[in-house]
């Protein structure tokens, strides 16, 4: 058996990827090959052949994305936010080194520059060449702009610039993941994501998971509701995290809850969006649907 967790690799028969769920949970799925492997100058990076998802890229022991479902996490991410706005002219992605999120956003006719920004060039150049199911050219799109810097620093200088954005988007790991990211969640980070955003402008980041991580999602909600005045959590199971991800909305002025699937299908319509997973019955149902927390007994 091929074990592969956390910097652990060991050779048997079958080949078998374990990854971390939570502290105390793993979860484990037959694999056909590893097509890459390597440490980049931030992270561990590996791209592999699992039996049940297809192509998968994997960050520090943790899968980013897969081909059998990423849509579910992509769509979920990207949509509600670009829908609600009522026209997306511009957007910021802080992560999404796959290109799938890029992907999504440039399905909107409106999206007139969308700028992409991930601290790990390593990362982009491999998904580039070894995923390109996730990105389906996306790079290549004279709207796109990729940035390979620090997220964090980005905003900085955007700020200083008086650059505006109609929609912002956090694709990156979850706060209880690498050290890298973790900044990126605090309360002055999102006062600093807050003044790029042109008015009525929305932002939505991935949160992690609330039922095994709590407490940091927990901190993430607090630290967004303290900056936003409107804020909405959603979530959706990802069957190759073994795990609901979380996702957080908030605006000054957009009310995600107040769309309408009719609402919902006719701007996606008029915008020619195709999508897989997401539209207006799965909108509502994102929005009304609760969060998974660990129950009390």
């Amino acid at each position: 058996m091929l074990v592969h967790k956390g910097k652990e690799l060991l050779s048997a028969i079958r080949p078998v990827w374990v990854e971390t769920v939570s502290w105390h949970t793993s979860l484990a799925m037959q694999i056909e090959a590893i097509r890459l492997m390597r440490r980049t100058k931030y992270q561990e990076m590996a791209i592999i052949e699992t039996i049940d998802f297809g192509r998968a890229l994997v960050l520090d022991g943790f899968i980013q994305s897969t081909y059998a479902d990423e849509p579910y996490y992509h769509e979920a991410l990207v949509h509600p936010a670009m829908t609600a706005h009522e026209r997306p002219r511009s957007a910021l992605i802080l992560g999404g080194g796959e290109g799938a999120t890029l992907r999504e956003i440039l399905k909107h006719k409106t999206v007139e520059r969308a700028v992409m920004v991930d601290i790990d060039g390593e990362v982009v150049e491999a998904a580039k060449e070894h995923l390109p199911l996730m990105h389906q050219g996306a790079f290549d799109d004279p709207r796109a702009k990729v940035v390979i810097m620090d997220g964090f620093k980005y905003v900085e200088d955007a700020l200083a610039r008086g650059e505006k954005y109609d929609v912002i988007l956090m694709d990156l790991t979850d706060p209880y993941g690498p050290e890298i990211a973790q900044q990126l969640y605090s309360a002055d980070f999102f006062k600093k994501i807050k003044g790029i955003l042109a008015q009525g402008g929305v932002l939505t980041t991935q949160a992690g998971d609330s039922f095994f991580f709590e407490e940091e999602y927990t901190a993430v909600l607090r630290n967004i509701s303290a900056v936003f005045k409107l804020v909405f959590e959603y979530t959706v199971w990802i069957p190759s995290f073994g795990y609901a991800v979380n996702f957080i909305s908030a605006s000054d002025s957009v009310d995600l809850r107040a769309l309408t699937p009719e609402e919902v299908d006719k701007r996606l319509a008029e915008r020619g969006v195709s999508t897989l997973f997401y539209n207006g019955r799965v909108h509502r149902a994102l929005m009304d649907f609760g969060i998974y927390k660990r129950l009390r007994r």
